[in-house]
């Protein structure tokens, strides 16, 4: 354990949590955070290493230490400041960002014990910075805002690395325009992420805070079909491709056009962003079904099965071609599943939807075994010979990933994509055509917020260099 200045020793302190049997009947949110006394106590564990790790594994490159220290000397305004300084989501990203593979995975103290609990403190003063300065006067004050340089700049998507984009810029005197083919801002943040891992009225908040900064945002624009493109280039200085990869994948086996059969994307966006749980007070249904089935084993599997238990699912299981250990799902997740009475069935694939009169009855799978691992170094497997089986359900909701939305790509001449269908940029976001940069889940395929965050800040500073013809330091 650690030990504090007068040598008590001090386990990693952990998150207030609501019980499942609680949090099983609502949305409400399930971690309850640090508080005050657990952030001063975690934040005595940090080491100030002279040369922090923790820094170099945080995509948004936050000045860890200093927030931290700030937190001992009890200056919680100051800490979360700090923060801003770098990244324009700290509520969110304390919440739903892997630390444990990002800087927590990087922290020096984690080599003998648990390392610190970086996201959690993030996290609380995210929220303490939220309820002091509620109309962000001294976050406006202590960002140091530049006049504005007449240059403007579109945005496509309003998701996170759009946000982080937006945020740059604007402190340096750009005017930002971000488009948004939804109802609401925010992208994955609003229909992806349930309310119970993101409270979605943090995410407005920090919508108005940007549009306090001077960001303007047009909703229900598909860029591609109301405006192409080129009518970007044309009005704007230079463009940020921030589309997310919204298009969802599926296995192509026979029956998947059965009703009752889901896409992750349309189950959780239902939900999420149109309310689908408080049908018919909002105008958005879903199906509530007894026996639940979710293919998948990340964190948006995790979130699906998590959205059914809440909508009174008496039985939902994962169904994983792999086991736990190679599942991408955050352990913090899988744990809370767990908790909530999801079941878990490894090592077995789906190959047929079974229905009756056009609704789905059961799957038909086959068990797998892993044989080989591949160059990534993750396990392979293939199906075992005479080993089908069925599950009898009554919705399945595909989580095996999803790819880039076409609409844009495929009318922009010139706009180079990778092998995998995604837009090709260099290191800094920049694309095959002048002016126009990318970065996010467009240009890598799923990953996490905080990485969308630091693409979206590498891209504006590639904006600002290539319209102001310098370096900024």
């Amino acid at each position: 354990m650690s030990k504090d200045k007068k040598g008590i020793e001090i386990a990693r302190q952990i998150p207030d949590v609501r019980k499942p049997e609680q949090r099983i009947e609502d949305f409400n949110e399930v971690s309850r955070g640090f508080s005050r006394e657990k952030a001063i106590l975690e934040a005595s564990r940090c080491l100030q290493c002279k040369k922090p790790k923790c820094c170099e594994g945080c995509p948004a490159k936050i000045d860890i230490p200093a927030f931290i220290k700030l937190i001992t000397e009890g200056r919680f305004i100051e800490a979360g400041l700090k923060i801003k300084e770098s990244n324009p989501l700290p509520q969110v990203c304390g919440r739903v960002c892997p630390q444990e593979i990002q800087c927590e995975k990087s922290c020096i103290l984690g080599i003998k014990e648990q390392p610190v609990a970086i996201g959690a403190m993030e996290r609380y003063l995210g929220d303490f910075l939220a309820q002091e300065d509620s109309q962000g006067l001294k976050t406006v004050v202590s960002l140091n805002i530049l006049t504005k340089n007449g240059k403007k700049v579109a945005a496509v998507g309003s998701g996170p690395a759009s946000l982080s984009l937006a945020f740059e810029l604007v402190k340096l005197g750009y005017e930002i325009t971000i488009f948004e083919a939804l109802h609401e801002f925010g992208g994955v943040l609003v229909y992806g992420i349930p309310e119970f891992r993101l409270p979605k009225e943090i995410v407005k908040k920090e919508i108005a805070f940007l549009e306090k900064l001077g960001v303007k945002f047009i909703k229900d624009c598909v860029i591609g079909k109301i405006k192409s493109l080129d009518d970007l280039r044309r009005e704007f200085n230079a463009v940020f491709l921030g589309l997310g990869a919204g298009t969802p994948l599926f296995f192509n086996i026979s029956g998947e056009n059965l009703c009752g059969v889901y896409s992750a994307n349309e189950y959780l966006t239902r939900v999420n962003l149109m309310k689908a749980y408080l049908f018919p007070e909002y105008d958005t249904p879903i199906l509530k079904r007894d026996r639940v089935v979710v293919l998948g084993g990340g964190n948006v599997a995790l979130d699906a099965a998590r959205t059914a238990i809440r909508l009174q699912a008496s039985q939902v299981t994962i169904l994983y071609r792999r086991t736990i250990e190679e599942m991408p799902a955050r352990l913090e997740e899988i744990h809370h599943a767990e908790e909530e009475g999801v079941n878990f069935q490894f090592l077995a694939s789906p190959i047929k939807f079974i229905g009756e009169n056009g609704w789905l009855k059961r799957i038909k799978c086959q068990e797998m075994e892993f044989y080989d691992v591949g160059v990534n170094g993750r396990k392979k497997v293939r199906p075992i010979e005479n080993s089908n089986f069925f599950i009898d359900c009554d919705v399945a909701i595909v989580a095996i990933g999803a790819t880039s939305n076409k609409i844009l790509i495929n009318e922009s001449k010139g706009l180079v994509i990778n092998k995998m269908g995604y837009i090709e940029v260099d290191n800094n976001g920049k694309t095959s055509l002048e002016g126009v940069y990318a970065g996010g889940d467009i240009t890598s395929g799923s990953a996490t917020v905080i990485l969308a965050l630091g693409a979206g800040k590498r891209a504006a500073l590639a904006i600002y260099s290539y319209l102001s013809n310098e370096q900024l330091k």
